[in-house]
């Protein structure tokens, strides 16, 4: 506090807190996080904060700071002890997989959707980060908490974009559906996307339930008629849907914005308000022609979907840029919405007079997730028409939030028929490539079936991808960084420890697990090891994916800084007592292996499954996550034979690979690489990385005058150098030898 404060200042900062207090606003805010617990609502929060020290000389950053180690409780270590000796026997029978799966009474019914990919196009990195890898963490980590878990996608195989890829390609709309419906199917197996419906909307189901609730709206009068002026290409022969049009936003300007949406601003646009249109297929200029179309009656719907949100939002895990853009589109008022098009591709809308149309395709797909579970089991509707007992997570990139969010909940709202709606909204922003935007048409960027050509495995791109999850802002791939954290996170640290964990009980003790007598210091890191774990659920049931993984890296930390304060390499060569001590560090770091294995599952399924085979974990043990750290590796067990886990990326392989995909934007050919040094990183990327070997400095300096607990001082000079590990890789300079300390 400031020289010269006085009590008369803290009175008055009193007076004001018991003013503010006293507002019902703030008093049904505190009510929400308290829920009736006071303030030990908030321990688990204050537990995780640093003690009060001096933040002199820190830099300031807006960089996310690094989980600091939590002060425990001795009742914290005792329950974590007391978890672990219990073992095996804690882990519940593990629930039967049914076939077809279906919510059952009582049970937490998990439904899961990603957005359905346009099947005309190839998926680019982003748009596998934006539904369907991020889904796909969640349905693992659901199967994980043993929840009844059904988790769907398909293509979206209706509309213009079909009809004039076929054209393109001299091909019928439904060929091009099946060509690219296999591409698509291939390109999320080799991702290990772990589906349990990969379907598709050309399908009888999708016409029966599409046209079933168009019948009901239009009973109920939620269905209007109207003349629409719409632009034709006459060198086309054909009207054209709205993102065949482009031109400039008539409200900020943007000049490539389409026909529907500008990506810009955001903001819904008629195409015939676009201002210079272009039809995008032959780049002439259309003209404006007059149709008779149905519209859906938002304005009519708006009530009952704010009563919806009003009950469904508190509460729930709707991320914060979903529930900004469909208020945005409240505070404007809903406008009536075109469902139909003047096209052949489609489903066909069954009223007298509109017979040569077919649906508009933004009005049907959210109805695809309806029709694909419907081809799946004909049992479909115990989980679509049964919102009291399924909780439903649907994930999409942000330009998607308005159809998932809005017109379909209108259109379930309106047709009256007990529908699931969504619980939990799950919106990513974008992902960039490099400096630019992914372009197929100029070769910039990598696409999912280029993915497998790069000789990288599929759970390195789904690692990093999830690394750089745009979770509350764009982020941008980056080849240096792939290589970056390859070496530092995988490489050197996950892969580094599970390796030397297997090793030591392989090498000291004939690959079978050493007893283990537990020390304080021990008892303390299973302690922090199930802090960290029940953290990782804390962020992973909020869908919080990218943090969540870090959590995983962090008890790595921990364990190759246990293993490294502890020595076992020299302790087995001592005393009976050294002997038994490496055996305790050996037998405990191979079980936090075995856990980081079953946490690392959502993520890298195959790296998970590559550890559990050669710890030889127990079949209980690899399907059930629990909030606990047990002992699944008890005294006695045998393990298989260890092998490295990750290889490392080399910079001239990796520069290779960003020429091959720069297109039109790629540099001129590398110099020859420099050995022992990396290309250098941009110079934001170094910044961030000197801020934080800065900011993790005075918090090591901080433990040591502090004399705290010696693993956290360990585990906190860890960090620091592998934050300047990678600041020598980011600014290109060889890495420099550690110099060992000379004993007294």
């Amino acid at each position: 506090m400031a020289e010269g404060t006085g009590e008369e200042e803290l009175g008055a900062l009193h007076s004001w807190f018991q003013t503010l207090s006293s507002q019902e606003p703030c008093q049904r805010a505190a009510e929400t996080v308290l829920k009736q617990q006071g303030v030990l609502a908030l321990r688990p929060y204050l537990q995780k904060q640093p003690q009060p020290g001096s933040f002199e000389g820190r830099a300031v950053s807006n960089e996310p700071e690094e989980e600091e180690l939590a002060t425990l409780s001795e009742e914290e270590i005792a329950m974590a002890v007391t978890a672990w000796e219990k073992g095996l026997e804690s882990l519940p029978p593990l629930r039967p997989r049914q076939n077809p799966v279906l919510p059952v009474p009582g049970e937490r019914n998990v439904l899961i959707t990603s957005a359905l990919p346009y099947v005309n196009n190839v998926p680019h990195l982003g748009n596998l980060i934006g539904c369907v890898l991020s889904a796909d963490v969640f349905a693992r980590y659901s199967r994980l908490r043993q929840w009844n878990t059904l988790y769907l996608c398909g293509t979206d195989e209706y509309g213009t974009a079909t009809e004039t890829k076929a054209m393109e390609e001299g091909l019928t709309p439904q060929e091009i559906c099946d060509k690219y419906h296999a591409i698509h199917a291939d390109i999320y197996r080799w991702f290990n996307i772990s589906f349990d419906i990969f379907g598709r909307t050309t399908t009888p189901q999708q016409t029966k339930i599409t046209q079933d609730i168009f019948q009901r709206l239009l009973s109920r009068g939620f269905v209007l008629q109207d003349t629409v002026e719409q632009l034709r290409c006459e060198r086309c022969a054909r009207f054209l849907a709205d993102r065949f049009v482009e031109g400039v936003c008539p409200f900020c300007g943007y000049e490539e914005a389409r026909g529907d949406q500008c990506d810009k601003c955001g903001k819904l646009i008629n195409a015939t308000e676009l201002k210079k249109p272009q039809c995008k297929v032959c780049r002439s200029c259309p003209v404006v022609k007059s149709s008779r179309h149905l519209f859906l009656d938002l304005p009519k719907l708006e009530k009952r979907l704010e009563e919806w949100l009003g009950k469904t939002l508190p509460g729930s895990d709707w991320t914060p840029n979903a529930r900004f853009i469909i208020r945005s589109w409240l505070r404007d008022g809903l406008k009536p919405r075109c469902i139909t098009r003047d096209l052949k591709w489609g489903t066909p809308v069954p009223l007298e007079g509109f017979e040569d149309k077919v649906f508009y395709v933004w009005f049907d797909a959210t109805i695809g997730y309806l029709s694909i579970t419907a081809n799946y089991t004909d049992q479909w509707e115990r989980w679509w028409k049964n919102p009291e007992q399924v909780n439903l997570y649907q994930f999409m990139a942000k330009d998607n939030v308005p159809f998932h969010g809005l017109v379909f909940p209108c259109s379930a709202l309106g047709a009256e028929d007990n529908y699931t709606l969504v619980n939990h909204l799950i919106a990513t922003e974008y992902l960039n490539y490099e400096d630019g935007k992914f372009s197929k048409s100029r070769g910039v960027g990598v696409f999912g079936d280029m993915a497998q050509d790069t000789g990288i495995p599929a759970d390195i791109w789904r690692f990093y991808l999830l690394y750089i999850r745009p979770e509350g802002q764009d982020s941008a791939f980056s080849w240096t960084d792939m290589l970056l954290k390859n070496n530092s996170e995988l490489l050197n640290n996950l892969g580094n420890f599970i390796n030397r964990a297997g090793m030591f009980v392989s090498k000291f003790f004939g690959g079978y697990v050493p007893e283990m007598v537990l020390t304080s210091d021990d008892r303390r890191l299973l302690a922090h090891v199930t802090l960290e774990l029940q953290h990782y659920h804390q962020l992973l049931e909020k869908v919080r994916i990218r943090e969540a993984l870090r959590s995983i890296l962090t008890i790595s930390r921990h364990g190759n800084q246990y293993i490294q304060v502890n020595e076992p390499w020299k302790r087995i060569k001592g005393s009976e007592a050294d002997r038994q001590r490496a055996g305790t560090v050996t037998g405990l770091a191979v079980n936090i292996a075995a856990l980081l294995s079953v946490m690392l599952q959502p993520y890298m399924p195959t790296v998970s499954a590559t550890i559990q085979a050669q710890l030889q974990l127990p079949p209980p043990a690899c399907s059930v996550l629990l909030t606990n750290f047990l002992c699944t590796l008890p005294a006695g067990h045998q393990i298989g034979t260890v092998s490295p886990l990750f290889q490392k990326l080399e910079n001239d392989q990796i520069e290779s690979l960003r020429q091959r995909f720069g297109g039109d934007q790629a540099r001129a050919p590398p110099p020859p690489a420099v050995v022992g040094a990396v290309a250098a990183a941009a110079p934001r990327q170094v910044q961030v990385l000197t801020d934080e070997v800065t900011k993790q400095g005075n918090i090591v300096r901080e433990l040591k005058a502090q004399k705290a607990d010696k693993n956290q001082v360990a585990a906190e000079v860890a960090k620091l150098l592998d934050l300047k590990k990678q600041l020598a890789l980011a600014e290109g300079k060889p890495l420099e030898t550690p110099k060992g300390k000379k004993k007294k």
